[in-house]
């Protein structure tokens, strides 16, 4: 998944994918320096599927080319459409989705606002203040977004030969459809057509984790690790719900009349 979220020590803020890398997902890192309450934010939105989910019809979208940004500023390079006949992705297309997420304005643009934010809520204080510690702040934030995508979108589905593509369902009733998008969080395809756990996802956020405590003093110790890595993987699962739910271009989401017929 796409990662957006960066792992600043020491408080909150879909990834991903590839915002909310933010969403991935694509993506959205999640800051350790803003854990609390960015899982309460990634509980909020992976919330908004059920409440979704109420009055949805069952729509048929189509074959419909997934919106370049979920959200208007989340990377969306890892989604495609659910193919009746699966076609597996050769190892330079999955590094070249993980470079679309990360070179993406929206991901630059992610990785200013959340180190404007932690600057001035200083959670990292040995970074000092000013524009260095800003330069600092973003670096940080960026390569959190960058080793995020790389790991779990390139790396390792080239080492486990799995896809690392969101397959948005985009037709069935609202509930199938959430059920969807959690569950390629844990299950995923494999590059010869079948099924398995989504090692990616897990193994390549771990990874993320732990490089990423090269470079945040204060918060190496197994529990921020593990906690980092719930909150991330909270994150992804948040993204893969607005990547579902979000309209395909020059579509918009059908919903069933509150009124109803008279």
């Amino acid at each position: 998944m796409s990662n957006l979220w960066p792992s600043s020590p020491g408080g909150m803020v879909m990834r991903r994918k590839t915002v909310m890398p933010i969403f991935s997902c694509g993506s959205l890192r999640a800051s350790s320096s803003r854990r609390a309450g960015c899982g309460l934010v990634a509980l909020g939105l992976a919330a908004l599927g059920p409440l979704y989910c109420f009055g949805q019809e069952e729509v048929d979208e189509g074959v419909q080319r997934p919106a370049g940004h979920v959200l208007w500023v989340i990377p969306n390079f890892a989604t495609s459409p659910e193919l009746q006949e699966y076609k597996p992705l050769a190892s330079r297309e999955k590094f070249q989705i993980a470079a679309q997420d990360t070179f993406d304005r929206g991901t630059i643009a992610l990785a200013a606002a959340f180190a404007g934010e932690s600057q001035l809520s200083r959670s990292n204080p040995s970074f000092g203040g000013g524009a260095e510690a800003y330069a600092h702040y973003w670096i940080t934030a960026y390569s959190d977004y960058a080793i995020g995508n790389y790991m779990t979108e390139a790396i390792f589905p080239t080492l486990l030969h799995q896809d690392p593509r969101y397959f948005r369902r985009g037709s069935g009733s609202g509930w199938s459809r959430l059920g969807s998008a959690v569950g390629q969080i844990f299950w995923t395809h494999t590059d010869s057509g079948g099924r398995q756990f989504n090692y990616s996802e897990i193994a390549g956020n771990s990874a993320a984790v732990a490089v990423s405590m090269a470079y945040y003093p204060g918060q190496r110790n197994a529990s921020n690790a593990a906690e980092q890595l719930g909150t991330q993987i909270a994150v992804d699962v948040a993204v893969n719900i607005a990547k579902e739910f979000w309209p395909s271009r020059g579509r918009k989401a059908s919903r069933k009349s509150g009124a109803g017929t008279r």
